[in-house]
């Protein structure tokens, strides 16, 4: 019944979501909208490395939307690059292959089992999950392209040319 996910605890994340609005300057911004339901998250992100350092986010969604929004914002920071894209594949295959929930600091997630019954409900679930990864994925391409533009321009050193 569709009662059973729109729970106490869904509503209560929902009404109490943490780091609402912009980041002044992060490495990557990111959007995910739903075309089912019209729900958007727009998230903030900086990192130092592999690690996020600090995250913000906007959130026009459904309860669903902004409970799992609210989830990833209790935990985002200090959390890896790798970490989170396993994060979104355990949160996918949770609701699209009867998979467990994810557990340690994302156990609350859990709590969206009862979504796995409702398939026009999970894009708005997966929404802070996809944004965020879309985040990284940015960042590490501008390092990536940073590093290559580093190795390119010690290619056209001195040194270089008199080898060539």
């Amino acid at each position: 019944m569709l009662n059973d996910i729109y729970n106490a605890r869904i509503i209560e994340l929902a009404g109490n979501i943490p780091r609402l609005g912009r980041l002044p300057d992060p490495d990557a911004t990111a959007t995910a909208h739903s075309k089912l339901c019209g729900s958007t998250v727009k998230i903030d992100l900086k990192m130092d490395g592999p690690v996020v350092t600090d995250f913000a986010h906007e959130v026009k969604a459904c309860a669903l939307g902004q409970a799992s929004s609210s989830i990833m914002a209790r935990h985002v920071v200090g959390s890896t690059a790798s970490e989170l894209r396993e994060l979104r594949e355990a949160v996918r295959r949770m609701l699209k292959e009867n998979a467990a929930p994810p557990d340690g600091k994302w156990s609350e997630i859990a709590m969206l089992e009862p979504v796995r019954d409702y398939k026009a409900r999970h894009a708005s679930t997966l929404l802070t999950f996809d944004a965020v990864v879309d985040a990284i994925d940015q960042i590490e391409a501008k390092e990536s392209e940073k590093e290559c533009d580093k190795a390119a321009g010690e290619d056209a050193s001195p040194q270089a040319a008199a080898r060539g």
